[in-house]
């Protein structure tokens, strides 16, 4: 009970810290929001009156404040530019499944990627496919996600039209064309974090290899595969899951750009926008609900690593 305690006071008192960074990077930046809305050429009291109107002109703790505090409500306020006049909460509600069937796609694909080219390597260390599979990995990391983008369009999305080189099908309307029109970009997104995972699962099995209680597993007479699937895997798996919790950051990066790249309609490109539009509300709430999305699953992690390592259930 205590330690659950503490643990959401530690998220919270992180979000806090995140959202008051974020706000406070938005008023630092250049531009006003008040001339992106009404123009360059705007008259002076034309640009105090929209100020005044949507709370620009009072102190920055008092913004702060205002905002934080119906944002913890679900109320992110109303967009300025973009959308003049309509809730953020909409705009957001709108987006998040694009991004978030993006970003799952992603993540399943780079899993399934890098379970198979991890496994491979480290059951056969030292040869070919090993050195391979490693080389490939290396590559896939040195890889930027916005270049393998434009790489996928030329190769594949050129030669094979049934990938869309632009636009997405909401799954809504259609799961097979939101499974087709994704490909692309998850891929894209996926590519560079299957390597490191690849990396990561392929050093932890060959450290659970050696350890002292396979060997006793083995010796009471289990089979190879039952050995390496309830014993070797399941221990190399802690790290490998912790790291797809880290790279969660790396995901969203990947999402905003990929999403501008391939003109989905997601979380990404309405933060790109806003920010171009100078739309503190719209470009705080995108910042907000990423940051909220990287803490769940942060939390998530540990509480599978949790799981899966009995000691640390002890």
């Amino acid at each position: 009970m205590r330690r659950g305690l503490r643990r959401a006071g530690i998220l919270l008192l992180t979000l806090v810290t995140g959202a008051l960074l974020v706000f406070l990077a938005m008023k630092a930046a250049p531009g006003d929001p008040a001339l992106s809305a009404l123009g360059e050429n705007a008259r002076p009291e034309l640009v105090a009156a929209f100020r005044r109107d949507h709370g620009l002109d009072l102190p920055l703790w008092q913004q702060f404040w205002a905002w934080i505090s119906g944002a913890l409500t679900g109320d992110f306020g109303r967009s300025l530019t973009l959308a003049g006049g309509v809730p953020v909460g909409s705009l957001i509600a709108n987006r998040l499944p694009v991004t978030a069937f993006i970003g799952l796609y992603a993540l399943l694909l780079a899993a399934a990627i890098s379970l198979v080219a991890g496994t491979i390597a480290a059951l056969q260390r030292g040869k070919a496919a090993d050195t391979a599979l490693t080389s490939l990995a290396v590559l896939g990391v040195s890889m930027p996600d916005f270049w393998l983008g434009y790489v996928l369009v030329f190769f594949l999305a050129l030669n094979f039209p049934i990938f869309p080189s632009y636009g997405f099908v909401s799954p809504v309307d259609s799961f097979t064309g939101a499974l087709l029109s994704g490909f692309l970009p998850a891929l894209a997104i996926a590519a560079p974090m299957a390597a490191v995972f690849a990396r990561v699962l392929r050093a932890a099995l060959l450290d659970v290899m050696h350890r002292p209680y396979v060997q006793v597993a083995r010796s009471i007479g289990h089979s190879g595969k039952f050995v390496f699937v309830h014993t070797i895997l399941r221990n190399a798996l802690i790290p490998y899951v912790t790291i797809i919790g880290l790279q969660v950051r790396y995901l969203l990066g990947g999402v905003v750009v990929i999403e501008r790249v391939f003109g989905i309609p997601g979380l990404g490109s309405l933060m790109v926008d806003g920010a171009f539009g100078r739309d503190y509300p719209v470009i705080q709430a995108c910042a907000l609900t990423f940051l909220v999305i990287v803490l769940m699953t942060n939390l998530a992690v540990d509480l599978l690593c949790t799981r899966l390592d009995p000691k640390a259930r002890a």
